[in-house]
């Protein structure tokens, strides 16, 4: 962050000092985790339900920290006091970005694949400048300020992820960090359950690129009609991305290898090929092209990167071959319809000539259409041909129902337990050359995968 005083920070966010110095700089990070609080740094102490962040406000001061921004006083610790924590912290990150006026802020928001696409818009523009673009999904209300407050007189480019579980959600986070460049990737089922339907999703999407200002940029994915019918909604430029033929930015001949890494011709002349996995990076890299294009990055130095980039963010489409010659996918982070469906088309294309296994897991916030959901699921399980489906937990059994009531799927689905006893079917069932993909949403999915790590080639 840059340099702010504890009295600076207490005017922009309406707090009082106690037992602290106004003049008293901080020159270190602004932590939520007491561990990672270094000198010079600002504590955020918050009251959760089951963890009071002031029961450590003295130890993050030990530690060297300035001061702690929090709601009580802590006797003996340097604190701001404010009413409302995570309030504050969004007011001091808006703070920081009105002292750096040079710094360009790239919104990234869809209901899958943002994070991905984060990862690669980081990895190009920082080929222009300095850019801060930190690994994960820190995309609500804490999470994108924390983000924000990383940035520093340095920093030239800040991308961050948005993300929303209700109408107005992404109108607060650009206030919080208003964007100059806005990237919409999809719209899809994720959250579906708090928001109630897709084209309330629509609605919420299209607050990122309504945001923008008129000499901004709006990216819209082409390929999806939610969000190519977004476009009156913005004063900012419009550029279409996707293989449509009247996308703005196009990818044709896309073609995909036996790793599931896609190749394509970039705006009719430029060949790419993709180092990640999955032929839905194709819309992700476009969006990726069209954000460093639009600051300065050629655009075969664009088909370069893309070649170069890699994973950044982890359990998302991280492939990983063991030494007897099994392909793991592991894209456990999180999982909704939208985004199995295209982990599933992805295991399809690498499993050619190879048994297929899908290991999936409950898909959360589907509210009213977690049935159908799931079942779409299934159903998208035996579309794409996968061998066998291991469902794991009940509250996920309507992945198993989809599938076998596809009377012309010819593969098998295995409904268990729980994690632990799927690790079991593949300890019993698991033969060398089998490709796997390991989907969920959380719920420690990714205990299958670790299963299968060692040995790894």
């Amino acid at each position: 962050m840059i340099t702010m005083t504890l009295g600076e920070i207490a005017a922009v966010v309406g707090g009082t000092l106690s037992a602290a110095d106004p003049s008293t700089p901080v020159t270190g990070a602004v932590e939520y985790d007491s561990r990672k609080v270094g000198p010079g740094g600002l504590f955020l102490a918050f009251d959760g339900a089951s963890v009071d962040g002031h029961d450590f406000a003295a130890r993050a001061v030990d530690q060297g920290a300035a001061g702690v921004l929090g709601s009580r006083v802590v006797e003996g610790v340097p604190m701001i006091v404010v009413g409302d924590v995570l309030a504050a912290v969004g007011l001091l990150a808006r703070a920081v970005l009105d002292r750096l006026p040079e710094l360009t802020v790239i919104g990234i928001t869809g209901s899958s694949g943002k994070t991905t696409t984060k990862d690669l818009i980081g990895q190009l523009v920082a080929r222009v400048g300095p850019t801060v673009a930190p690994a994960g999904s820190f995309n609500n209300e804490l999470g994108l300020p924390h983000t924000v407050l990383i940035a520093d007189e340095q920093t030239r480019f800040l991308v961050l992820e948005m993300g929303a579980r209700g109408v107005g959600h992404l109108r607060y986070l650009c206030e919080i960090a208003p964007p100059r460049i806005g990237v919409v990737v999809n719209v899809g089922s994720a959250h579906i359950g708090e928001f109630g339907s897709v084209e309330k999703i629509a609605l919420a999407k299209g607050e990122l690129i309504e945001a923008l200002p008129p000499d901004g940029l709006a990216i819209l994915n082409a390929d999806d009609p939610l969000v190519a019918a977004m476009a009156p909604r913005t004063r900012a430029r419009v550029l279409t991305v996707g293989t449509s033929a009247d996308a703005g930015l196009r990818a044709t001949d896309v073609t995909l290898d036996e790793a599931g890494r896609a190749a394509y011709t970039l705006d009719g002349t430029v060949p790419v090929r993709l180092a990640v996995a999955g032929g839905h990076q194709v819309g992700n890299s476009l969006a990726a092209v069209a954000v460093a294009r639009a600051v300065g990055l050629p655009l075969d130095e664009c088909a370069t990167a893309l070649g170069e980039s890699r994973l950044v963010s982890s359990r998302r489409m991280d492939v990983f071959n063991r030494a007897d010659g099994v392909t793991v996918i592991d894209d456990s982070y999180n999982a909704n319809p939208g985004s199995t469906a295209a982990a599933l088309h992805a295991l399809a294309a690498m499993a050619t000539g190879r048994r297929s296994i899908a290991v999936l897991g409950y898909h959360a916030e589907l509210g009213d259409f977690e049935r159908s959901g799931h079942e779409e699921v299934g159903r998208t399980a035996a579309e794409t041909g996968v061998d066998l489906l291991i469902v794991v937990g009940s509250p996920a059994a309507a992945i198993h129902d989809g599938a076998v009531a596809q009377l012309q799927w010819g593969g098998e689905a295995v409904l268990v337990d729980d994690q632990d006893a799927a690790i079991e079917v593949l300890r019993q069932r698991l033969s060398p050359g089998d490709v796997i993909l390991v989907k969920g949403s959380r719920y420690r999915t990714w205990d299958v995968v670790d299963s299968l790590r060692e040995p790894v080639s």
